[in-house]
């Protein structure tokens, strides 16, 4: 009985040994254009970056200058896949820049969408924590 419980903690162990050494893998990704095609297929590749790299995947999606709109409640064609997106854990970042230059209602941010001060310097910052980066 002793044996058959030390050989099952060391099981557990190592099981949580193996979780502790996955990297978890950081991606930021930058959306910086209006059209909607391009935001179904960033979406799209956020959604298969889930897929084929697993839990320990953090994602942030920063929209700035012509990318806002997909965060704006009314004019974005994303908001059911943005929801799904984001209760899955991924984040989802507006550009105060944008949003004060372009005089956009901080209210119509979609819910799930947090701010940051400025988008491109979200992205550097990022970039230089050592996530990976895209551009759409």
């Amino acid at each position: 009985m002793k044996k058959t419980i030390l050989s099952f903690l060391v099981f557990i162990s190592a099981v949580f040994a193996v979780q502790a050494q996955q990297p978890i893998h950081k991606v930021v990704i930058q959306l910086n254009t209006s059209d909607t095609l391009v935001w179904h297929g960033a979406l799209k590749n956020i959604s298969n970056l889930q897929t084929a790299l697993g839990a320990n995947t953090q994602i942030e999606l920063v929209a700035h200058g012509s990318g806002i709109s997909i965060l704006v409640d009314g004019k974005t064609t994303q908001k059911a896949k943005i929801t799904e997106l984001a209760a899955s854990g991924v984040l989802f970042k507006a550009c105060e820049n944008t949003i004060r230059e372009r005089k956009i209602d901080r209210a119509s941010i979609l819910s799930q969408a947090g701010t940051v001060p400025s988008g491109v310097a979200e992205v550097v910052l990022k970039q230089e924590a050592g996530w990976a980066y895209l551009k759409y």
